[in-house]
């Protein structure tokens, strides 16, 4: 049972169990999905596998709560319990004339409230219960937690439709300052609870729009990987920009400056996407390098398709140039104006 801690240790258990569970459960399709898709026209026995891959897209809410229930160190009874109830408030078990389904990941911050009241309720009541904790928690965190925060859901997922509409004014901006601007709220989209896909599409985002939101988030992903190069190990640094830039989530949330390398790598990607016409749809806009969304539906869209120079740009735009601002911008913030140091962007996963 978790013992009393301050507010500071519970709210970064909470984000840290979220980090570690968003990249397990992305880091298979960021790694596969793209590669099984271009066999699957092949070897059609392989779409068990792309199958398998949108399952564990969908259970991002029980993984998640698992993962938050180790970092108090509830029980495995208190644990498993908090997975359930986060999984039925994320928003991806769907209800309908009696049949469920599981579509998407769901709504992180609504896994994150509904985590954090389960979790309130475990240190309040846990380790009174002592034997009877089988018969009482399983119940009360699914059937009023999880229940409450799948009534919540309706409401906190119109945070994403309001941040959308503010992105949908940026669409209709001159196009060089469109794609700054862009790249830079995806860029802090991508280290929020926000889910950049979401945003892309209840907006339609397309075309340059989408691609310098990509290269956006290219920049967070990199640029965190390459910042905490010294203090993470190699594994983690690798899935902040393969899986998800997301899992740096508790790094942005306890020091905000560290996000100020990403976001003068985004400006200059931002521009560096409208002169060399960087192109997406929205169903590729959000995913930045993982999976090579980003670079593959930019090479589809290029005037050309899959020439040699609009590969050249793909892997310029999407690995070589926020690679190298990446290392650029930590030499200036951490040297030049040492606003930052490498240990601020240790993760605890």
């Amino acid at each position: 049972m978790a013992q009393k801690m301050d507010l500071k240790t519970f709210v970064m258990n909470i984000l840290n169990g979220v980090a570690t569970g968003v990249v397990v459960v992305l880091i298979p399709g960021a790694l596969l999905s793209e590669i099984f898709k271009a066999l699957v026209g092949s070897f059609p026995q392989l779409t068990i596998v792309l199958n398998a891959l949108t399952m564990s897209n969908s259970l991002m809410g029980v993984v998640c709560g698992i993962s938050i229930g180790m970092r108090f160190k509830f029980t495995p009874i208190e644990t498993f319990s908090l997975g359930l109830a986060t999984h039925l408030a994320s928003g991806s078990v769907i209800f309908k004339d009696g049949i469920m389904t599981m579509n998407g990941t769901g709504d992180i911050i609504n896994m994150i409230i509904t985590a954090t009241v389960g979790v309130a309720v475990i240190m309040l009541i846990g380790s009174k219960l002592k034997s009877f904790s089988l018969l009482v928690i399983p119940p009360l965190l699914l059937a009023v937690v999880g229940v409450c925060g799948l009534l919540m859901y309706p409401y906190v997922s119109q945070i994403t439709t309001w941040i959308g509409l503010g992105v949908k004014q940026l669409m209709a901006l001159q196009p060089v300052v469109m794609s700054v601007l862009l790249a830079e709220v995806f860029s802090l989209l991508i280290l929020s609870p926000i889910t950049t896909v979401g945003i892309a599409l209840a907006v339609s985002l397309a075309g340059l729009g989408s691609g310098a939101a990509n290269l956006g988030i290219c920049a967070a992903g990199f640029g965190y990987a390459i910042m905490g190069w010294g203090v993470n190990s190699r594994g983690t640094s690798l899935a902040i920009f393969l899986g998800s830039p997301k899992m740096a989530l508790p790094v942005v949330a306890r020091n905000f400056k560290t996000f100020l390398p990403i976001a003068a790598n985004a400006f200059v990607l931002g521009i560096l996407g409208y002169f060399f016409n960087v192109q997406g749809t929205p169903m590729s806009a959000g995913f930045g390098i993982s999976g090579l969304v980003g670079p593959i539906n930019h090479i589809n869209l290029a005037p050309g398709g899959w020439t040699g120079s609009n590969i050249l740009v793909g892997l310029l735009l999407f690995i070589v140039a926020p690679v190298v601002l990446a290392g650029l911008f930590k030499y200036i913030f951490t040297k030049i104006i040492p606003v930052v140091s490498e240990s601020d962007y240790q993760l605890d996963l």
